[in-house]
């Protein structure tokens, strides 16, 4: 039967890599490297600086594929996600036929770590429920851009014996600050931060997190929001992916992403209390 590997590679930093992930890679015949058109071409050159430093068995082949492009004209948020996963579950299908032999082992290089904000793994199961291949898997867990930031800003994600929320920039108005003291909020393209008018809040910002083009940002929001708009335009914003995160000493909140290099965070100021990311 063949097998499959998912594969958490971390934040960015080819550094970032797990000895469990560096051996997974090794015992795959097969290492397979999504391309997502010039838009995102460093994310591939990444996953294949992982392969050239770290993979030594000599018995293994990359195989580069793309990845279908998500459409939203005329279909719902759901709808759109949807179609878009069984359209990369075709692709991953015809992947493990075409380039998979029986009894050999494939591997999914993914961003930070498969359980966060990625749909590696529901896809794989879309597949499996096809039932056209056979195969098992596996999951490898990985470093998330939630921990780097963390750590490049030497602060403790959770306030002591507080919960942590984890939700999108289109949902944080309906739980910050008033539902939720600290909270990871990713999937923003829109600087929700912007729409906080806390004079208390304070943020955490990185970009390029763990690599060393890495920046970070961090004070009051009302004093840097705009450091930080300017860093994102002369950095070609667009070309990333973000995510970021409220928190409280108090309150507030703090920004980050799993999937590429851009982060931030925000956390509302309190006279007592440790600092969130």
């Amino acid at each position: 039967m063949r097998n499959v590997l998912v594969v958490g590679i971390g934040a960015g930093n080819p550094e970032h890599m797990t000895v469990q992930a560096i051996n997974a890679l090794n015992k795959a015949s097969v290492l397979f490297i999504p391309t997502k058109g010039d838009a995102k071409v460093q994310l591939a050159d990444i996953r294949r600086d992982i392969v050239s430093r770290y993979v030594t068995n000599l018995h293994s082949r990359v195989v580069e594929f793309e990845v279908p492009v998500r459409q939203v004209a005329d279909r719902s948020y759901h709808r759109s996600v949807d179609d878009w996963h069984a359209a990369i579950a075709a692709a991953h299908e015809r992947l493990l036929i075409e380039e998979l032999d029986e009894n050999q082992t494939g591997a999914f290089l993914v961003w930070g770590d498969p359980m966060l904000y990625d749909s590696t793994i529901r896809i794989i199961e879309r597949v499996r429920a096809l039932a056209t291949v056979a195969f098992d898997y596996s999951v490898i867990p990985g470093i998330t851009s939630i921990q780097a930031l963390a750590a490049s800003h030497r602060i403790p994600l959770n306030l002591v014996g507080k919960p942590v929320e984890i939700t999108t920039g289109r949902r944080l108005v309906e739980s910050f600050p008033h539902r939720s003291e600290t909270a990871v909020v990713m999937l923003d393209g829109e600087q929700a931060f912007m729409k906080i008018d806390d004079p208390e809040a304070r943020i955490y910002w990185g970009a390029y997190l763990g690599t060393e083009q890495e920046i970070i940002i961090s004070g009051r929001l009302a004093d840097v929001k705009d450091d930080i708009l300017k860093t994102r335009a002369a950095r070609g914003a667009a070309r990333l992916d973000h995510g970021y995160l409220p928190s409280a000493e108090g309150r507030g909140f703090r920004r980050v992403t799993t999937k590429a290099v851009l982060h931030f965070g925000l956390q509302h100021g309190m006279a007592a209390g440790l600092p969130v990311l």
